[in-house]
């Protein structure tokens, strides 16, 4: 009988002995670095000759390690492989799929510092942000466990009839693509992945190119528990070879995504067509972004507005899809709130994240964001008033270091304040009034999440119905949805909202079967 489900308990790094225990995963990590590792298919391991390198953000030069290159054919195979597994997994018991899960996130429990330490080099996360998603990680493992052990037969609740029996079971669907994206390779890796084993279904897994290594991580402990070979097939590549080929194959059951909304459009289309040799309809579940608002009124606590204000803008470098990159206040309390602001944001610390748990903001993630994020800079700086930041840093590594950077004064349709940045870039909009920043609020075609900071009874009742984003958060940061607390997923361009942690979530990755059967 297992216990009721319970969040894991996150590390602050303030215990001398945890930081010594951070220092030496880092140490082991980087004694490993430079390993060249392979696709895994059908439970083979394949090594390629075109390889691909992933590098530390901090220091570009400094490759971790080498992943193969796949292309179609690899991607073909896979399918192959998850398909004739299929026909044994769907028919593993729920609770064997379910134990499976929990190995693993006891696994992971206890080699969470060196996943925290890969993740400060491979995707420049620092030490706390490293261990919330690692937390978050082992929370969809508890958590999807529990779920389908509930979701596998619900005929308790079906309506009786004289002189039948009836049952109602949720069953797999068959192959899934699974594609994770690198800001949270981990914990969204580990979400997709589970969820689509749990439910009976085999997997091809992608990382992203940014993030193998962790892709690889979570690979591995799933083989390590126990995993049959081909009910997870590992195939690195491109997006646009390895993905696209994902996502079009016809054997393809369904698609889960987890990314930008240009690839998230795309796949959607590409899902919607019907090919030779597929008899199904495609499912996909898709999380593409958003462009978040904080909304301040005059009623608020301003200084709990600046805190939350903040950390949802910078925190992992505004590289989340619920990043707080855009604040409507409204006009009566404008002057007053920014000083706080930047008061605050002045206070945080750039670095590389190996550096020490004191480092709040390391590099973005590659060059291609990198001179994304420069690019909306110099938009920025002839939309709005630069208040903080606005340049780019140079570190003798050459990392990809952007300044924490507020723009005041936004007009409400400007770029940077209506376009995903995915950078440590916040744009502070002034509003005539609450009603003024509750329609600029809405005004994007994004629906993800938002926060709002308020005294006023009256507009909190209103922004529960008009406030339309997937996630509202009301006198706090709009960032760091807990599994199981805050099921998580948005409206509109930010995707199908798929409500990830869940109560509904596996339902996703299923398909009912009611049999009633004569007495």
């Amino acid at each position: 009988m297992l216990t009721e489900f319970r969040n894991e308990p996150v590390l602050d790094y303030s215990d001398p002995e945890d930081v010594r225990k951070f220092r030496a995963a880092l140490d082991k990590v980087r004694a490993e670095a430079g390993q060249t590792l392979p696709l895994i298919i059908g439970g083979e391991k394949i090594y390629l000759d075109e390889t691909f390198a992933t590098v530390c953000p901090a220091r570009p030069d400094e490759a971790l390690a080498h992943f193969a290159d796949g292309g179609v054919e690899h991607v073909d195979m896979a399918v192959a492989a998850a398909e004739e597994a299929f026909a044994s997994w769907r028919l593993t018991p729920v609770g064997e799929r379910a134990r499976l899960l929990l190995r693993v996130a006891a696994l992971m429990r206890d080699r969470r510092h060196e996943l925290n330490a890969l993740m400060s080099l491979e995707i420049g996360k620092a030490w706390s942000e490293a261990d919330g998603e690692t937390s978050e990680a082992i929370d969809f493992l508890e958590y999807y466990a529990r779920q389908m052990l509930d979701l596998a037969d619900r005929s308790d609740e079906l309506t009786e009839w004289p002189g039948e029996q009836q049952t109602l079971n949720y069953i797999p669907l068959g192959v899934g693509a699974v594609i994770p994206p690198w800001n949270f390779p981990l914990a969204i890796g580990t979400g997709l992945l589970s969820a689509t084993l749990v439910a009976g279904n085999t997997a091809v897994y992608k990382p992203a190119e940014q993030s193998p290594l962790l892709g690889w991580k979570v690979a591995e402990y799933f083989l390590e528990c126990g995993l049959p070979a081909g009910v997870m097939n590992f195939v690195t590549g491109p997006g646009e070879v390895v993905g696209a080929r994902m996502v079009e194959h016809p054997r393809t059951r369904f698609i889960c995504f987890t990314g930008s909304r240009d690839v998230g459009v795309e796949i959607y289309e590409k899902a919607g067509r019907v090919l030779p040799g597929q008899p199904w309809l495609k499912r996909s579940i898709l999380e593409m972004g958003g462009k978040d608002a904080v909304l301040v009124d005059e009623t608020a606590r301003l200084d709990q507005a600046a805190e939350g204000i903040v950390t949802s803008a910078f925190g992992y470098q505004g590289q989340k899809c619920s990043a707080g990159s855009r604040v409507i206040i409204v006009d009566d309390v404008y002057d007053e709130l920014v000083p706080r602001i930047l008061e605050r944001a002045k206070s945080l610390r750039v670095g590389a994240p190996d550096e020490g748990p004191d480092v709040t903001v390391g590099p973005v993630i590659d060059p291609n964001q990198f001179d994304k994020v420069k690019s909306y800079l110099e938009t920025g700086s002839d939309e709005g008033e630069v208040l903080l930041g606005g340049s780019p840093i140079e570190t003798e590594e050459g990392g990809y270091f952007i300044q924490p950077t507020i723009f005041g004064e936004v007009p409400e349709t400007a770029r940077i304040a209506q376009e995903e940045i995915f950078g440590p870039v916040v744009a502070l909009v002034r509003a005539r009034d609450f009603e003024d920043a509750l329609r600029i609020v809405n005004s994007t075609d994004y629906g993800l999440t938002g926060a709002v900071y308020s005294e006023d009874p009256g507009r909190l009742s209103r922004v529960r119905d008009d406030f339309h984003v997937g996630n509202l958060y009301i006198n706090r940061k709009c960032t760091g949805a807990m599994v199981g607390v805050q099921p998580f997923g948005g409206f509109n361009m930010s995707g199908t909202d798929s409500k990830a942690g869940g109560p509904d979530y596996l339902t996703l990755f299923t398909q009912a079967k009611a049999i009633a059967q004569r007495l």
